[in-house]
């Protein structure tokens, strides 16, 4: 994929934040504004995923462009929650185009969503893969390099470590397994967001009740701020906060989005 977002904060529709905005997901899907050389359309596939009360979030994902399906936009239309992830994807050249290879991945009340590609894919990211249970690896929702990369977040989450550290220590991981790769994630369980700016680009947008992640701001209203590559953001709906990677990330302009 390569456009995504996450929101916390009072309830609203989806519509709200996938159709409405001037510059929507949805117009990111076939007018994006920053891209990077990393495509010009995502028009791969989408996938949505929100929370409906206290339990597990509900996903809806799909392999045609988001503008092309009218489920969706009845759906939005009619559903509320106070926590969404949403992305549309830009596959990379000869990764599979399929429902399961669209973000939000998902296992409990994790969602997990990934803009950029890994260079060098599959050779470069073997001795990563290898350190997953076998198991893990005959279950990817998709052959692509986003699927490993949540394979390998949610085995540290499946360990104890701390969120923050996962999506941390994955980055760090991948980028010296595959430099130049672009490796902006972004995880939540519905209560906080972490996501991490390496090689493409992030904003947000947050008032005292709520926060907005997304790769593109959706409007041009006051508000926005850029975070900075190499940065991990950490925000809740009342606090957001930006601190840096574990180490240095490397990455190159070359095109291509998992």
């Amino acid at each position: 994929m390569c456009r995504h977002l996450a929101y916390l904060g009072p309830p609203v529709t989806l519509a709200e934040l996938l159709f409405d905005p001037p510059h929507s997901l949805v117009r990111q899907s076939w007018a994006p504004r920053d891209m990077r050389g990393g495509g010009t359309i995502n028009a791969d596939g989408f996938g949505v995923g929100w929370y409906p009360g206290a339990g597990e979030p509900v996903r809806y994902r799909r392999a045609q462009p988001i503008w092309s399906d009218p489920t969706i936009a009845q759906l939005a239309a009619v559903t509320r929650s106070a926590a969404v992830v949403a992305a549309v994807r830009s596959a990379t050249v000869g990764m599979a185009v399929l429902d399961g290879a669209a973000a939000p991945f998902a296992e409990g009340r994790w969602l997990f969503s990934h803009n950029g590609v890994v260079r060098g894919w599959p050779d470069a990211v073997v001795p990563l893969a290898a350190g997953l249970p076998v198991r893990d690896l005959l279950t990817l929702d998709a052959a692509t390099d986003s699927a490993l990369l949540w394979a390998l977040v949610r085995h540290r989450l499946r360990a104890g470590v701390d969120p923050v550290e996962a999506v941390g220590r994955t980055v760090t991981a991948a980028a010296a397994a595959a430099p130049g790769s672009r490796l902006n994630l972004l995880l939540t369980d519905g209560h906080r967001v972490v996501a991490s700016v390496a090689g493409h680009a992030l904003s947000v947008r947050e008032t005292p009740d709520s926060v907005l992640l997304a790769s593109e701001p959706h409007d041009d209203g006051p508000g926005w701020r850029s975070v900075p590559e190499g940065h991990l953001v950490v925000a809740t709906a009342g606090e957001v906060r930006v601190r840096p990677l574990p180490t240095p990330v490397r990455h190159a302009g070359q095109a291509g989005n998992g």
